[in-house]
């Protein structure tokens, strides 16, 4: 993989919330998944669905991502 894989950020938003995702970050706890798998469900394509909860849940579940691979766009 190129170093230009190895940062990629993808972002996702719903108009009001804008969640950050920074996979080279990423150390698979799977919080974010088993918090809310509505939103955030590692089996779907694309894997993070912002229609799944409202924005105050999805900044929550985003809040206690433990390596910062997910974040709140500012």
């Amino acid at each position: 993989m190129s170093d230009t894989n190895q940062n990629i950020t993808k972002e996702y938003s719903n108009g009001d919330t804008t969640v950050v995702w920074q996979p080279h970050v990423c150390i698979h706890s799977t919080k974010c998944w088993k918090g809310l798998v509505s939103v955030f469900n590692p089996k779907n394509r694309p894997w993070i669905n912002m229609d799944g909860a409202d924005s105050d849940a999805i900044r929550k579940q985003v809040n206690l991502c433990p390596s910062g691979a997910l974040s709140i766009k500012q």
